[in-house]
């Protein structure tokens, strides 16, 4: 009789872990599927039934982490995943998802520190860019181009890893560093738009003005209508005299770009050096330079920046910190970095369409390589991939 009860007994607990295993992984898939359609929330909320803080099931924690991440709840992503990365010190993915969540909060020596613990499992190139990103990011330069060049010597065709390192060697008028480091590249990929631009512009800094004009005129010739493109070629001209190209690039690059006062000067330098008319050519546009510095204009883009930022800070007035950086640029068209902004809370909106058109009207003004740069550029390439799953 005693053997019967507890088999009995064992076949009862049975049952109960059996369903207890079932419920679990309902809820991670249901939890699967809410991240899926971004009710995010929900899904966190699901999965934090399931926590006992006796003992950690890892898959759950896994989730919850993924979720938290993809929140933008990055302290909370990071405290999970530095929890599972000591459990499973051989799992190189929450090594990786660690160092990007410090990243995100701008936990830069964290981030680097977490990346090199990924380096002891395997030599990722990805992660040697990361890590000289963080290095960038706290003007660490010797040290983000040493990871840089690690990254790429794995992978020379890398476009983005190249540019950052050409921005850094320019930012230290390493201009011969610039040009040397871009040649092998543009060897196989002559008329690439970020990369020549960037070489472009080491020859313009270094007065080699007829490499910059055959660099940049290639550019246009080619269709590359941006800013930096004219901007160049139309100074690079007019270094070399043809004054005539230097006011139809320098005009064209206003087109573009109205905000610079120094394009403005330029413009009125070469109508001076033609002997335009003074009060019917030149005059206007030292009207123009002068308007842009105007104090008072300055003054109301400060003011609306800094109400942008404010509504900006309090994460849930994305419409009025919008009005506000579009007020703070249209008195201070210099300002370009309101464009990017303006993108950015139109992406946290999920207005990816009015996100894109931000991001395109900003990368059009801002030069390759910046740090502005690649910021909108790898942000508009995540919300066109979220069109295009959305439209499938």
């Amino acid at each position: 009789m005693k053997k019967i009860f507890l088999l009995l007994l064992g076949v009862i607990v049975c049952v109960q872990l059996g369903a207890q295993t079932t419920h679990r992984d309902s809820v991670i898939a249901q939890a699967k599927y809410l991240k899926s359609i971004y009710r995010i929330d929900d899904a966190i909320e699901a999965l934090s039934d399931l926590v006992q803080p006796e003992a950690v099931d890892e898959g759950v924690m896994a989730e919850l982490a993924d979720c938290h991440f993809q929140n933008g709840a990055y302290d909370n992503a990071s405290g999970i995943y530095f929890m599972l990365s000591s459990l499973k010190p051989d799992n190189i993915l929450y090594k990786i998802r660690l160092m990007q969540a410090f990243y995100r909060m701008k936990a830069y020596p964290q981030s680097i520190q977490a990346g090199k613990a990924v380096l002891q499992l395997d030599s990722i190139p990805a992660v040697l860019s990361f890590i000289g990103d963080g290095y960038r990011q706290t003007k660490q330069t010797d040290s983000a181009l040493w990871y840089y060049s690690k990254s790429l010597e794995m992978k020379p065709m890398n476009e983005t890893v190249l540019s950052k390192t050409m921005g850094l060697l320019l930012d230290a008028k390493d201009y011969d560093g610039v040009i040397s480091i871009s040649e092998p590249f543009l060897a196989e990929d002559p008329d690439n738009a970020t990369i020549a631009c960037l070489q472009g512009i080491a020859f313009y800094r270094k007065g080699d003005y007829d490499s910059a004009i055959r660099i940049f005129q290639r550019q246009e010739d080619i269709g590359n209508d941006t800013y930096p493109v004219h901007f160049f070629l139309g100074q690079s001209y007019w270094h070399t005299q043809a004054k005539y190209r230097a006011e139809q690039e320098l005009h064209a690059a206003w087109e573009i770009d109205s905000s610079d006062v120094n394009l403005a000067y330029s413009i009125a330098s070469v109508k001076s050096e033609f002997l335009y008319p003074f009060e019917q050519d030149v005059k206007p546009w030292l009207d123009k330079a002068m308007e842009m510095i105007q104090p008072d204009a300055a003054m109301m883009s400060r003011l609306h920046q800094l109400y942008g930022l404010g509504y900006y800070r309090k994460q849930n007035s994305w419409d009025q910190a919008i009005e506000h950086y579009k007020e703070a640029y249209r008195y201070n068209p210099k300002f370009i970095s309101a464009l990017s902004t303006i993108a950015y809370c139109y992406q946290v909106k999920k207005d990816y369409k009015k996100a894109v058109e931000w991001y395109e009207k900003y990368l059009k003004l801002v030069a390759p390589g910046t740090k502005g740069y690649e910021f909108a550029k790898e942000n508009l390439d995540y919300i066109k991939g979220e069109l295009f799953m959305e439209e499938r």
